[in-house]
This record gives structure tokens, sequence and C-alpha cells, in this order.
């Protein structure tokens, strides 16, 4: 009798299928044992009705929590279609959905780093669907995944294909915080023009972006002029109605900084550490995508929005699933110890759910925290900033080579 012996990779990749589907499996157990609230998907379920009756978008308080609207006016627009689901089908396919996303930016990170293998995505998804950015993510039916895949999607294709710019726009008509990523492309092609080197790709894309975001938002602005008034002159300003900044769960610096400074105002301190970090985050994504390291490049930018924003609760911080496969896997064969050392402790930062350890809710308790409170309640922003500190000190050694 004549046994085939199958590719070792024809074998590999149905094992990890199986063990990515098993790991879903159990996450989906997981999630309904947890009785999740899917609160956020309510929150747009109730915008798309709201859009479809006529109301106004931003008087909307909906759900046991009042919750309002934050996102642009577009967003509605695209909301409208869960209005058709009963809310048990509704919440069956977003969680769906977002296993399905979750894969697909899996895969993008991967191609990415130019490790893009078919059993790699199954394996790297079967482990991220359990770190708490992405639990959180489909625990309140948000959109942190779809955003991550348009963006993602943009940056790992050629600068010059036909759609340039265009998942960047989409990204940022939905939510404002991915236009850094149009910010970043337009930077890297002036600064390039500077030094006399061609910076058109980067500013095509910049611009394919702009135009994306500028169509999508007059599109939303003829359906919906009152509310996109609204929300342009006065709603993009008030911060506060996202939710309370001292709030645990908010992982931007303005956050760590509320909780330190036991406040609910950091005001000054804020806007100081922002524009600093700001500017040199920015400034670590331009180089690093000038010296043609496009995967440090786009998780610096990403990195960079969720520190400087308002407010980042911690479901935005799935960029943790690129951060860990970037320090993994771009090491130089003299560090791979230490690049793998330092991979699975930030992976074990975003898996230890350690930032709800500490007091939190009702009473406004984040504003007593202790030293060590307050550590752990800040975990995401230092692994962050680790991160950006990490990229620039390589980018520094590797111009000190050349």
């Amino acid at each position: 009798m004549t046994v085939i012996a199958l590719p070792r990779v024809r074998r590999r990749a149905p094992v990890a299928l199986g063990a990515c589907l098993l790991s879903f499996a159990a996450f989906w157990w997981a999630q309904r044992a947890a009785h999740v609230s899917m609160i956020d998907l309510m929150v747009y379920r109730a915008e798309g009705e709201t859009v479809r009756a006529g109301g106004d978008l931003y008087a909307l308080r909906t759900t046991e929590a009042h919750l309002p609207t934050t996102y642009p006016p577009f967003a509605a627009l695209l909301f409208t279609p869960l209005t058709l689901l009963g809310t048990s089908a509704m919440r069956t396919l977003a969680t769906a959905g977002n296993l399905a996303l979750l894969v697909v930016f899996v895969a993008l990170s991967l191609r990415l780093v130019d490790h893009a293998r078919v059993e790699s995505v199954w394996w790297v998804s079967a482990a991220a669907v359990w770190c708490e950015p992405v639990w959180t993510t489909v625990r309140y039916g948000q959109i942190n995944l779809l955003l991550g895949v348009l963006v993602l999607w943009d940056l790992t294709r050629r600068p010059w294909h036909r759609w340039a710019g265009v998942g960047i726009g989409l990204a940022a008509a939905i939510k404002l915080t991915p236009a850094l990523f149009a910010v970043f492309l337009l930077v890297t092609g002036v600064v390039a023009y500077a030094r006399r080197v061609p910076g058109g790709p980067w500013l095509r894309h910049a611009r394919g972006a702009a135009v994306t975001f500028a169509g999508a938002t007059l599109l939303a602005a003829s359906a919906l002029p009152h509310d996109s008034w609204r929300f342009w002159s006065r709603m993009v300003f008030e911060t506060g109605r996202v939710g309370l900044v001292e709030d645990t769960a908010n992982q931007s610096l303005r956050g760590v900084l509320a909780r330190l400074l036991h406040t609910t105002q950091p005001g000054l301190w804020w806007v100081a550490a922002a524009a600093v970090a700001g500017s040199l985050g920015l400034g670590v994504a331009v180089a690093a995508e000038l010296r043609e390291r496009r995967a440090w490049a786009v998780a610096a930018c990403a990195v960079t929005a969720l520190l400087i924003s308002p407010v980042s609760w911690s479901h935005h911080w799935v960029w943790c699933v690129p951060m860990v496969l970037i320090l993994g896997t771009r090491g130089r064969a003299a560090a791979v110890g230490t690049a793998l050392v330092t991979a699975v402790g930030t992976a074990l930062v975003f898996c230890s759910y350690a930032l709800w350890w500490v007091p939190h809710g009702p009473g406004r308790l984040e504003l007593q925290q202790t030293g060590a409170q307050l550590t752990l309640s800040a975990l995401y922003e230092g692994a962050g900033l680790v991160f950006l500190t990490l990229i620039g000190v390589r980018l520094w050694r590797t111009n000190r080579t050349v």
C-alpha cells in the first residue's frame, strides 16, 4: 500500500484553521455566557432609525445608559440597514462579522510585515481574538476592526493603485481619528520633496484620502443637512459627549493625565503632552516611511493617533495586533531573542485585562487611584510609548550604520 505524503504546508493549514475555528467557537460561547450587551451596536441601530425617521441625530439618547451620537453623520447613514434586522439577528451577524473582520485584519497585518502564510493567519487570529481590545470590540458591537481593515487595505497596496486613499478617507468619514493617516501621507510627501526625493506617490495617496473623505461628508450633508451643520459646527468640539475623560477605559494620554492629576480637566498638561507625542510620533512614522519601513510607519501612526486622541477607549487599541507582529518579526537576526521577548511582553499587556483590575465605575473612582492602580490603568499608553521609542531607536541605529 502506497502512502502519499501531503506537503507540509498543506497539512499545517487545515490544522491551523481547525484551531482558529475552535478558538472562535469558545470565544462565541464565552461572550454569550458573559451576557454581553453589545450596547454600542444598539446605539448604531438607534442612529439608523433616527435617520430613517428624520429625527434630530445629535439630540438622540438611547439605551439604559442614555448614550449620545458621537460619530459624523456619514456613519449614521451607513447604520440605516441595521434597522431592517431583529435584535437577535443583528447581534449574531455583528459577532460573526467582527470575527471575519479580525481574520482579514490579521491577514493584512501579516502582509504588512511580509509574513502572509495562510496558516499564520489562522494561528494569529486564534490567539488575537482573546486580547482585551478585540474582546471588548465584539462585546460592545464596535466598528474598530472595520476601520482597521479599511486603513490597512489602503496601506498594504501599491501607492499608485487607482483606489489609493479610499480606505483611509472612508474610515475618517466614519470616525475622525483615522484622518491622521492622511496627514502622515501628506507630511511624508512634503518632507520627501524638501529632501529632493519624489514625493508624488504620498501626495496622491493623501489627496485620494481627502477627496474620499470630502465626498462622503458632502453626501451626508446632502442627505442630513441639519445634522451635518450641527456636527461640524458644534458637536465635533464637544469631546465630553463621548464619555468621562478619567474613565479607566480611556486609554489615551488625556485619560492617563486625568487619573494621574486626579482631575476631570487635565487642560494644558494634556495639550502639551499631546503636542509633544503627536509631533514625535508623526516624526517617527514619516522617518520610517522614508526609510521604506512601511510596517513601522503605519503602526507608529496608529499608536500616535490613539495617544493624542481626547478619548481612546480600550477597544480602539485593536492596533495591538500589528504592533505585536512588528515587534516579533522586525528585529535583526542578532536580536531575535530580544524581539520575541518584547513582542510577548506587549501581547501580555493587551491580554491581561489589567485595566479592569482597578477601581472603576460609578462614583468617579478613577480619580482616587493609588500609584499601583494608576500604573495598571496606563498600561496601553505605556506600551504605545515604548513601541514608538523602540521604533525611533531602531531608525536612529539604522541611520548611523548607513
